[in-house]
């Protein structure tokens, strides 16, 4: 094989990768835009007027809470040492 031919096949055969790319990406883009469509949008939780009883003293935490975290911290410390 001479060179010329060598590149001739090398042209053709990246040609030919190039349009399979281009090919599988426009359909890719094209099912995509479909499925947009089809698919309804997932609308987020609605937000429920409920509150925790934890958050019902005006923004205060309750001791219990206080002494959960405390010991959780403590037992943490301890386990690093």
């Amino acid at each position: 094989m001479d060179l010329s031919s060598t590149l001739q096949h090398a042209a053709t055969l990246m040609l030919t990768g190039m349009v399979v790319v281009f090919v599988f990406l426009t359909i890719l883009v094209g099912l995509v835009k479909l499925m947009s469509r089809l698919v309804p949008e997932e609308l987020p939780p609605q937000a429920t007027t409920t509150t925790t009883p934890s958050n019902n003293n005006n923004g205060q935490v309750s001791g219990e809470t206080i002494a959960a975290i405390s010991a959780a911290v403590h037992k943490y410390r301890n386990r690093q040492r």
